[in-house]
């Protein structure tokens, strides 16, 4: 990939939009001490994923973002865009299928920066490691600032061993190993809270393994106890059976005495009706039927003591049929109560 055009806007001392074209060859910039060829570096360098605020000469990152003047407001974001020809096909894969790629980093004050290839919004870390794969990038060693050459004559063998690793194309190997150990710690981590929760969960296992059991005895013992309900309501309505039947048999006795007593009471008003419309006759006859008087007056006593019993007896079956009407009532409310008993069974 080649570098062909730096674009910035209201970044440092450029406030108004400005593309840089990078020709092939050789691209001189030349200016007075403090009209921002500096600046030019600084973006290319920040647009590749510069982070220390330092190396941007400022006291914080969002110092790169015009500032204002007497003239001039200050503006509230810092953008820069750098294309990348494609055309020899060495990006990485994800953006391999274009010709161009655009690299954008925009910052905005209070909300930080962010990053986009070709308008999609990536990680510093992806810009960082499609540079380093390129062998270039923020901190290359093929960016000569000044007093670079001094700096790299003098350098020590660590400093110069990662210029050989740049120039050879592996920079963005250790790049990569650094974030795969990374993410090789993140998955042991992973992988202990991952026993952890294994081990919470075969202590919880072995917990609702208890429950299981406690919860087959219940049921176990609810299956008993209801049997053994179901059992004594069978019995209780056998013995409710059993009673009824027996107030069924008195009760047809007490119906049948009831009923012989009904006649016999019937007879004597019978005999006492015709007692009574034979008397008229019997006291015209009275002076004729002297002699037969006292005989009359026997059978009326007689009669009116039959009577006096009947009455008696009338009224002490009244009392048993009461006493039995009561006791039917209280045997159909036992029945029907052994009915509910049998339904709810």
């Amino acid at each position: 990939m080649k570098f062909v055009k730096l674009h910035l806007s209201g970044f440092k001392s450029f406030v108004d939009p400005i593309d840089l074209d990078i020709l092939p060859g050789l691209t001189g910039i030349v200016g007075p001490n403090g009209c921002g060829k500096s600046n030019l570096l600084e973006a290319l360098r920040w647009v590749m994923g510069e982070t220390s605020y330092k190396s941007m000469r400022g006291s914080g990152m969002e110092d790169v973002i015009f500032s204002g003047t007497h003239t001039r407001p200050a503006r509230n974001h810092a953008e820069v865009l750098l294309t990348l020809d494609n055309a020899d096909r060495t990006a990485p894969a994800q953006y391999n299928d274009d010709e161009i790629v655009e690299v954008i980093r925009r910052i905005t004050r209070d909300e930080g920066s962010l990053y986009r290839i070709n308008g999609h919004d990536v990680r510093a870390r992806d810009v960082q490691l499609m540079f380093a794969d390129s062998s270039t990038g923020a901190h290359s060693p093929s960016l000569v600032g000044q007093g670079k050459i001094g700096e790299l004559i003098n350098a020590k063998p660590e400093a110069r061993r990662k210029i050989l690793e740049e120039a050879a194309g592996i920079s963005g190997l250790h790049s990569r190993r650094h974030e795969a150990e990374l993410r090789l710690r993140g998955a042991e981590g992973n992988l202990a809270k991952v026993d952890e929760t294994l081990a919470e969960l075969q202590r919880q296992h072995r917990q609702l393994e208890r429950q299981v059991r406690q919860a087959a005895r219940y049921r176990e013992i609810a299956e008993q106890l209801r049997q053994i309900e179901a059992l004594v309501l069978y019995l209780r309505w056998r013995e409710a059976s059993a009673r009824v039947e027996e107030s069924a048999a008195q009760l047809g006795a007490a119906q049948q005495a009831v009923a012989a007593t009904t006649q016999t009471t019937a007879a004597a008003t019978t005999k006492r009706a015709q007692a009574h419309d034979a008397l008229p006759e019997l006291r015209m006859a009275e002076a004729e039927a002297a002699a037969a008087l006292r005989r009359l007056t026997l059978e009326h006593e007689g009669l009116a003591d039959a009577e006096a019993q009947a009455q008696d007896m009338r009224n002490r079956l009244d009392g048993q049929l009461r006493i039995i009407k009561e006791d039917t009532a209280r045997e159909r409310d036992n029945g029907a109560d052994a009915d509910k008993q049998i339904a709810a069974l």
